[in-house]
């Protein structure tokens, strides 16, 4: 099964309470936090590259002086992929050091594996080719893509139509191998038909209309498809190598399937692409030192990449990408400040310790960027409606109770308290900066209001109280449910839960605040044993049209809905059909699917958003802001804001290969 949503795995350990205290926001302040390049103590003069112009790293050079490497006219295509730098041409050389919390891969990937057959352009508004160009017939039914001539593994073998053939039919296709066959190379229920055309084409071919088929494969999703050469995991397929199962025994797995995915096989993003430096790749990096049993990462530059910039000189410029493995949010931010790191990802980068990390900025020698988050809160209240105590279930169902303890909550107070006054009010609307955005949405019940709290609840039936003040239910049980906070993912979750306990006992309702780790709470999500969990609200941009899981049940992962969204990605075969209203969601974002007209989908999704407004399902808090990264002075060719998504690939999207640093 999937997990529960798509973030569950992007987040890292639990931040712990700051590293010092917010400092006022005074004309100093604001000019400390800035992001500003003329405040960051960042001249115009280090910034400019210099040094004659080379068609290759010296690296590379001296290894094909030297007879260990073959020429670059054998190692790259004819034409190859050109990419534009962000400010200017770079230079060779040079080690990019960055960090994350988890052993987890899909921030490796995210930063320096998005290399699928399309990407999205840097504006994140339309997809582009990348290994491959394509055409698409008129009815969003059949996608034929060329994959550009000359491109080749890191290994040096020639990447074809074969790898993309293997990669669906026979690892993506094999049950054995995925079990849960991905939802968006579908199409009215069944799998999209895919077909070699010859060595460098290939079809996809669906039975209805796919629209969106095209952004997810520039999303995180489609590397799926570009990480299974097939003259590497051939030897370990039974298909392709007879004596698999007895290969697999041997190195001690029970089944041929096992030692695949051992190998690597759970795709681009899961953790053991990375930890096995055999798999070639059509990466700008490489791994050459694995993540087991060390707390580093280390990838080095692919000598077969296919990319140059415009003066036809092979990416990437960096040599290599190291990533360090920080258990302490505290260590993270010392190490920051210490000019270690370039571009940490978000969970050590958190507003409440920007005034410490701003504050050494001239000693280490780093900058702030803008990293606007995908996330449409600072921390959603999830209850679930398709609960299996068929008592808790009505009592969730009831919109007048969920009206009511959102009037209950005090935001202003969570703002000012909990997230260092840094926000506004927000329910679940997409962000301002989407085009669904939606006022309404976004601020409907968000008011202080402990009467109007007390007279929905009192409207969805609950007056009767005990002697304790709780309110009673029907069937004479107290008024009362399990509010579940997973550690190791937003440190102000717990601080905010207690605050919301607060509230809702002043209008007479019991919520059991309950910490436990990410696998463990993930796992009762998973088995519909939950009563209530808390979220951030993923995504919140304009990817929420990839992924609608907050509107409506999406998919069988959805956290409000577990059984709804089950019966919507089975079609019906499993699960619980759901009420009428989210039915009518599901049947419209059926026809956003089957359409490839972008504004006909745009509209069918604001249709979903309106029935959403309505049903008003999921609580909100508060509008995050405040999104940073640091950035070393040496380190170029970073934007100075990057949109932070994993559906977006961050910051992959901007084109790490031409980052360069000053030696």
């Amino acid at each position: 099964m999937e997990s529960p949503h798509p973030q569950l795995s992007r987040r890292g350990v639990l931040r712990s309470a700051g590293a010092g205290t917010l400092l006022g926001l005074s004309a100093t302040g604001c000019d400390l936090l800035s992001t500003d390049r003329s405040s960051n103590d960042r001249s115009k003069a280090d910034s400019a590259s210099s040094g004659p112009r080379l068609p290759e790293a010296p690296s590379l050079a001296e290894q094909v002086k030297a007879g260990r490497l073959p020429p670059r006219k054998d190692r790259m295509p004819a034409s190859p992929l050109v990419v534009e730098p962000t400010e200017r041409a770079g230079s060779y050389g040079g080690t990019w050091n960055t960090c994350m919390g988890n052993p987890d891969a899909s921030f490796i990937y995210t930063a320096i594996g998005y290399d699928g057959l399309v990407r999205w352009n840097r504006g994140w508004t339309e997809v582009i080719p990348n290994l491959a160009e394509w055409e698409a017939g008129k009815d969003g039914r059949e996608y034929t893509f060329h994959l550009k001539p000359g491109t080749r593994w890191s290994d040096g073998e020639p990447c074809t139509a074969d790898d993309i053939d293997f990669a669906y039919n026979d690892v993506i296709g094999n049950v054995a191998l995925f079990p849960a066959f991905p939802e968006w190379l579908s199409a009215g229920g069944r799998p999209a038909r895919v077909e070699k055309v010859d060595d460098r084409t290939v079809r996809f071919t669906f039975t209805q209309p796919n629209g969106v088929f095209l952004k997810h494969l520039a999303s995180s999703a489609g590397n799926v498809l570009t990480a299974f050469p097939k003259h590497y995991f051939e030897q370990f397929h039974k298909d392709y190598a007879s004596d698999a199962d007895a290969i697999a025994k041997q190195e001690g797995h029970p089944r041929w399937s096992d030692l695949f995915m051992a190998k690597g096989g759970g795709g681009m993003t899961d953790i053991a692409w990375w930890q096995n430096p055999d798999i070639p790749t059509i990466a700008a990096w490489k791994t050459t030192e694995p993540l087991a049993g060390n707390l580093r990462l280390v990838a080095e530059r692919n000598p077969y990449y296919w990319k140059t910039d415009p003066q036809d000189s092979q990416l990437p410029y960096i040599d290599k990408v190291v990533v360090h493995v920080v258990a302490d949010p505290e260590v993270a931010v010392l190490q920051t400040t210490e000019g270690r790191y370039s571009l940490v990802p978000d969970e050590f980068a958190v507003v409440r310790d920007k005034p410490v990390i701003a504050a050494s900025r001239k000693k280490g020698g780093y900058h702030f960027i803008d990293v606007p988050q995908s996330n449409m809160n600072a921390a959603t209240f999830v209850f679930n409606l398709a609960h299996k105590d068929p008592n808790l279930r009505k009592v969730f169902g009831n919109k007048d109770f969920r009206i009511g303890l959102s009037y209950a909550l005090n935001r202003r107070e969570i703002i000012d308290t909990v997230l260092q006054r840094q926000g506004d009010p927000w329910q679940t609307s997409p962000l301002r900066g989407s085009k669904f955005y939606d006022e309404g949405l976004a601020k409907q019940y968000t008011a202080y209001d402990v009467g109007k709290a007390n007279d929905h609840l009192d409207r969805a039936g609950y007056t009767e109280r005990d002697n304790e003040g709780f309110r009673l239910r029907p069937d004479g049980e107290r008024l009362a449910f399990t509010l579940q906070v997973r550690l190791g993912t937003i440190s102000t979750w717990v601080d905010i839960a207690e605050l919301a306990k607060r509230y809702w006992e002043r209008v007479g309702v019991e919520a059991r605040v309950q910490t436990g780790a990410s696998e463990l709470v993930i796992g009762r999500v998973e088995a519909n044993q939950h009563d209530a969990v808390m979220d951030d609200g993923y995504p919140g941009l304009d990817d929420v049209q990839l992924d609608p899981t907050w509107y409506f049940p999406s998919h069988a992962g959805c956290q409000w809905a577990i059984p709804w969204g089950t019966w919507y990605a089975s079609r019906g075969k499993e699960g619980e059909e759901p009420p009428a209203q989210i039915r009518r969601q599901m049947e419209l974002y059926d026809q956003v699917k089957a359409t490839s007209d972008s504004d006909r989908q745009d509209e069918l999704f604001q249709q979903i958003l309106s029935i959403a407004r309505e049903e008003f399902v999921i609580i909100g808090t508060a509008l995050p802001v405040g999104g940073y990264s640091v950035v070393k002075n040496t380190l170029h060719n970073v934007p100075s804001s990057v949109p932070w998504s994993t559906t977006f690939p961050s910051p992959g999207w901007t084109n790490p290969e031409q980052y360069y640093i000053d030696t």
